[in-house]
């Protein structure tokens, strides 16, 4: 059997879809047919998706100028927040962002904590906050 031939003939049949829908039988599905009530991903799967959203934050970001020339430990908590927040909502964040720029990272960091999100994420801010004052990654 060519596989390359079963590939076009199932992308016609199902078709593609990028966002999730409900298929004729009730179930979520998304993409060239994939159930994902019954069959979920594979943690593979799941990995490339995270590699794929880290390099789309990571673009946004520079296109908006936040965080461009941190080192890696300072961006890495930008990009985390922005997954978390979602980019519209990170924008929000006017004194965190304005200090990002003139890498005032203690200011930056007081910006974090003076905000609804610190008292709604717990431990994960409290980890980043320290990871944006020290710079370094945590133990």
């Amino acid at each position: 059997m060519s596989i390359t031939n079963l590939v076009d003939m199932l992308k016609l049949h199902e078709g593609l879809m990028l966002k999730p829908y409900q298929c004729t039988a009730g179930k979520t599905t998304i993409g060239y047919g994939r159930n994902l009530d019954d069959m979920g991903i594979s943690e593979h799967e799941a990995e490339a998706l995270l590699h794929n959203d880290i390099k789309r934050v990571r673009r946004e970001l520079a296109a908006l100028d936040i965080g461009n020339g941190l080192d890696d430990v300072r961006t890495a908590v930008v990009v985390d927040m922005c997954f978390n927040l979602g980019i519209n909502r990170l924008l929000g964040f006017r004194n965190f962002i304005s200090a990002l720029r003139v890498k005032d990272f203690e200011r930056a960091a007081r910006e974090m904590v003076d905000s609804n999100w610190y008292r709604q994420v717990g431990t994960r801010a409290k980890r980043l906050v320290k990871m944006m004052e020290t710079g370094e990654w945590p133990e």
